[in-house]
């Protein structure tokens, strides 16, 4: 795995931001109207993701279930982890396939419901 971190899904991106921003002393590392990356300067290597609750990428399907989260984990084959959830008998929401992004991106529910979103550069990082 190269990276793991959490995006909680807001129906308002930079009020949500603000308030961990206000709360907890975070710092924006990437900002858009629909997606926002918070760090923390006293933690290295810790990322926050906001996302919009009905942006395009989030399924329709999926954007109250369950409670509006989906972690996410970075890895290098999103086939290889897709094969592997199939042999376990995981429920895949949404198969591999190529974002617009530059990365290929399957979803996979664990036991309790919990998104996962399992992605894998397509295109150079930078």
């Amino acid at each position: 795995m190269q990276r793991s971190f959490v995006n909680i899904l807001s129906s308002d991106v930079l009020r949500t931001a603000d308030f961990y921003i206000d709360l907890l002393s975070m710092t924006r590392h990437f900002s858009s109207d629909w997606f926002m990356i918070l760090t923390h300067p006293e933690i290295p290597g810790f990322e926050y993701g906001i996302l919009q609750r009905d942006h395009e990428i989030v399924p329709k399907e999926l954007r109250k279930v369950p409670a509006g989260m989906i972690v996410t984990f970075v890895v290098e084959d999103c086939d290889a982890i897709h094969t592997s959830a199939l042999q376990m008998g995981a429920t895949i929401l949404e198969p591999p396939k190529d974002m617009t992004y530059g990365q290929r991106r399957m979803l996979v529910a664990d036991p309790d419901g919990t998104i996962l979103d399992i992605s894998a550069p397509t295109s150079p990082i930078g």
